[in-house]
């Protein structure tokens, strides 16, 4: 007679992470919200000083001052810098995130990666055909088909910090390995559809430096006077080449090692993320929103918003795009996946987190930049829309996040609970038998010690009962 096959738990989706992974996860985000908030005061600080009439003039001129060798190329804007200059920080990131994540992350199991790249995917297709739909109905450009595709990471998780949610540690891991495919996706867009020219010549002098980086990086070369120099110069080969510069920061990124050795406590990878991710964070987004995002707001020009095909494309692609796009792509993976959604979690936190993901601010306005370059009026509208789009967004985010926060402050908590402090949160240590004998010992202690005050407060009430006057058995033996 056959044995019974043991039956297969079902893969759980959205479930908690690893605790290295929770911990990285946790400390990415921590930049992640700092840097977020400064992106949220740099855009107010833009468009304050974009919209008051006596300090436009100087936001005009500082954002339009030009700067740099003109012999090399590089006399570019201050806007012009920020979006090539201090991006290429950013996509260096992206690209470190990327790779990790490829390698020592969630995307290195194909079958835990298939539900954030899905989503991520039809959070990118859907607001792009939501925009050419609304394009072709109002007879309009669809060259902006790509501004509504990318969620900005930074500015959705300063939303959670204003709003204080407690969102649990699974969704915000999938929100911010949304933003890791969503930024790979974005930067292909760039590469592909947003490079007019080429020059060979210099392409061919980047590729020839990326070699360079990349075999420093194998025969373990350190140093930062060594890869810094480098890195500038394949950042200004890969400018005057007619691809976007950001593209090299990308490439970088992707080169490092991110995978622990044999005495090593973190990767390169880690190490230089960590130290450089403050910098992007901190200084490369929030300078590239304060020349981006001053954009002169009225009455008139907000109604344009909504009046105008190319704009409200904009408009419906990120609150309604990202969010049917990434919440349908969530429940088809796990609907033809055979996965369940995790028991904490109810497919209407998924809906909020989709929705938070429609806030696009910082891709959104640099892909705005590049496809209605030759026309800066409609540039300006179409960073309205973005703006408008990404608050609209965030207002519907908070108010869904708000109706679930008690359920993810007890999430949270059971989360945290550490009752044996020995620096591991107990849901991690369930499954190994000395964690319960500690556990054990602990509850035997507090036990002891009930007991132990227990009979202090009956003995006290019995020393109590024989002093007072007139009490049972004291006259004829009748009841006082």
């Amino acid at each position: 007679m056959a044995e019974p096959r043991p039956q297969k738990t079902p893969r759980r989706a959205l479930g908690r992470l690893s605790l290295p992974e929770r911990s990285f996860i946790a400390d990415a985000l921590r930049t992640e919200t700092v840097g977020g908030v400064l992106l949220l005061l740099a855009a107010v600080a833009a468009l304050i000083w974009a919209n008051i009439p006596a300090l436009h003039h100087s936001y005009e001129s500082v954002a339009g001052f030009h700067f740099g060798p003109a012999a090399l190329g590089l006399d570019l804007s201050v806007t012009h810098w920020a979006a090539d200059g201090l991006l290429a920080v950013f996509f260096f990131v992206a690209g470190i995130e990327l790779k990790r994540e490829l390698v020592a992350g969630d995307l290195r199991d194909p079958r835990a990666a298939v539900l954030p790249v899905v989503a991520a995917l039809c959070g990118m297709a859907v607001p792009a055909l939501v925009y050419i739909v609304t394009n072709l109905t109002g007879h309009g450009s669809t060259l902006g088909w790509a501004v509504p595709t990318a969620t900005d990471i930074a500015f959705a998780l300063a939303v959670l910090a204003v709003i204080g949610t407690s969102l649990p540690s699974s969704l915000r891991a999938f929100l911010l390995t949304l933003a890791v495919v969503d930024d790979l996706f974005a930067i292909l867009i760039i590469a592909i559809f947003f490079t007019d020219r080429l020059n060979f010549a210099t392409l061919g002098g980047a590729a020839a430096g990326l070699v360079v980086f990349w075999l420093l990086l194998r025969k373990g070369v350190r140093g930062w006077y060594v890869y810094i120099p480098l890195a500038v110069v394949i950042w200004a080969l890969m400018y005057n080449s007619g691809v976007h510069a950001t593209i090299a920061g990308v490439a970088m990124g992707l080169m490092l090692r991110c995978t622990t050795r044999e005495g090593e406590q973190h990767s390169p990878g880690e190490h230089i993320e960590h130290l450089v991710r403050p910098l992007s964070a901190g200084l490369a987004v929030p300078m590239f929103a304060l020349f981006s995002a001053g954009v002169v707001v009225s009455g008139g020009a907000l109604g344009d918003v909504f009046a105008k095909p190319e704009t409200l494309g904009v408009v419906l692609g990120l609150v309604v795009g990202k969010t049917i796009g990434i919440f349908g792509g969530t429940w088809l993976t796990v609907r033809f996946t055979g996965a369940s959604l995790s028991e904490d979690l109810a497919w209407a936190d998924v809906f909020a987190v989709a929705c938070l993901a429609g806030i696009g601010f910082t891709v959104s306005l640099l892909i705005g930049e590049l496809a209605f370059a030759r026309d800066t009026v409609l540039t300006d509208e179409v960073k309205a829309a973005v703006l408008t789009g990404s608050l609209i967004a965030a207002v519907c985010a908070t108010v869904l996040l708000k109706m679930r926060n008690a359920k993810y402050r007890r999430l949270c908590e059971e989360e945290e609970r550490d009752e044996d402090l020995d620096g591991i949160p107990d849901v991690y240590e369930q499954d190994d038998p000395a964690y319960h004998l500690r556990m054990a010992e602990i509850h035997e202690r507090k036990a002891a010690e009930h007991r132990r005050i227990a009979a202090e407060r009956a003995a006290a009430a019995r020393h109590g009962l024989q002093e007072v006057p007139g009490g049972a058995g004291e006259e004829d033996d009748r009841p006082a």
